[in-house]
């Protein structure tokens, strides 16, 4: 998939416009200076044609000499990495010095520049709006992001050299298996062990994804290709671009990846972007293996490792079903035992059931634990079969698809993953009427 960054200054309606454009609806914190947005990635679909959305904003320095510096460094990160580039500017307030910095900025690159210019929910607001044709852009679109009016338009301009069936080219049934996680954490320590222990490399393969690393080997007869994303980092201050910028990275990687190992340093904890690392994996439905590295410098008493696990647990839910492995890479402790876990995690996702399997499966749970009634309205589920996908598939056909309650799709998933162990492997479940 492409990518789209949305770029501008803060406070012109970037958040509104991701919202907007994802359907997401939690993704604002507060528009007070300092607070980071929960989100920054999502994914679009418009007229069959998917792509990655980026939002840049969020980020608000104390003085303005920082101010303009962060407002470059996002911009040249979005230029870097995405094909199309939504400037976003606000038309109550008109062409600001802000807009300037952004512009001087954008003139530099090729990539295809959108001027958005939002807040136009009015006739008068409508003729004020080809003021901002003075910044340089030709390609320029009005809209409100609050209420949705001009968004059509703007989608449409944005995906017409999209190709609908744009995808990463990969070697199927070959194990791709992604190595992620915040910089120092241990990541290219892991992958030299790897390799190290097991030197029959085959061959090295030019990265699908700018700045990973692809290493294609065997070992025990097991033909992988491992993807090293130390090159993570980004070599600025400024915390938040490294953070943004790491995201980006692993967002592109996680496209076309089946297993992601993601690597925590048990020294700084749990952290907010090792739980964002996570929810990127699962929103790509990759397999995961959880990696708490550097347990070798942690105080330990008989119970540190199963508080540890509770908390990570407590973390991401509601999908805890993944495994979690404490290491040492440093001291060679249980490395090998990651990549066993990893294959374990490749073997789940691809794994298919019959068709009457599933069905025998179905009529015994739903004997014993039929969907509850809802106002009034009887659901029965009559038949289950599993999608021709990547990632683990399923789909119910029921009378009253729309009364079935979410516990009790929680309750079939849980059961499915009992049955057949999909530890580690997100789900996709579908409740269709018949």
């Amino acid at each position: 998939m492409e990518t789209v960054a949305i770029i501008g200054r803060p406070n012109v309606g970037k958040s509104t416009l991701f919202n907007r454009l994802t359907g997401e609806r939690k993704s604002i914190v507060d528009d007070q200076s300092g607070v980071t947005r929960d989100r920054i990635y999502g994914v679009v679909n418009w007229n069959g044609v998917n792509f990655n959305l980026i939002d840049t904003g969020g980020y608000m320095p104390e003085s303005e000499d920082i101010f303009e510096t962060a407002i470059r460094e996002q911009v040249k990160i979005a230029m870097e990495e995405a094909s199309v580039l939504l400037f976003v500017v606000d038309v109550t307030i008109g062409v600001s010095a802000l807009d300037d910095i952004v512009t001087s900025v954008l003139r530099k690159t090729k990539k295809k520049v959108i001027v958005v210019v939002n807040k136009v929910d009015n006739g008068q607001r409508a003729l004020d709006a080809p003021e901002f044709y003075s910044l340089g852009f030709p390609d320029l679109f009005t809209l409100s992001s609050i209420n949705g009016s001009g968004t059509g338009e703007l989608l449409d301009e944005i995906v017409k050299d999209m190709a609908k069936e744009a995808e990463d080219v990969f070697e199927e049934n070959v194990p791709r298996i992604t190595v992620l996680g915040q910089p120092n954490a241990g990541k290219s320590s892991l992958i030299n062990t790897f390799l190290g222990v097991e030197r029959n490399v085959v061959t090295n393969i030019a990265g699908t994804t700018r700045d990973s690393i692809d290493t294609r080997f065997t070992k025990f007869g097991k033909d992988i290709i491992i993807v090293d994303t130390a090159g993570l980092r980004k070599k600025t201050k400024v915390h938040e671009n490294l953070e943004f910028y790491s995201v980006i990275r692993a967002v592109r990687t996680l496209e076309i990846t089946d297993v992601a190992i993601i690597m925590i340093d048990a020294t700084k904890g749990i952290t907010s972007q090792d739980i964002n690392i996570f929810s990127l994996a699962a929103r790509n439905r990759t397999g995961i293996v959880f990696v708490v590295n550097k347990w070798d410098l942690i105080e330990k008493t008989t119970n540190t490792a199963k508080e540890y696990e509770d908390a990570l647990r407590e973390k991401i839910k509601p999908f805890t079903d993944v495994p979690i492995i404490f290491t040492s890479v440093h001291e060679k402790q249980r490395v090998l035992k990651i990549l066993d876990l990893a294959l374990e995690v490749f073997e789940r996702r691809t794994r298919k059931i019959t068709t009457s399997k599933l069905n025998d499966f179905l009529q015994e749970t739903i004997q014993k634990y039929p969907p509850p009634f809802v106002k009034g309205k009887l659901v029965t589920i009559k038949y289950v079969t599993q999608l021709h996908t990547r990632t683990p598939s399923f789909v119910f056909f029921c009378n009253n698809p729309k009364y079935i309650r979410p516990s009790y799709k929680n309750f079939m998933e849980n059961r499915i993953r009992e049955t057949w162990d999909f530890t580690g492997v997100p789900l996709n479940i579908f409740y269709r009427e018949k």
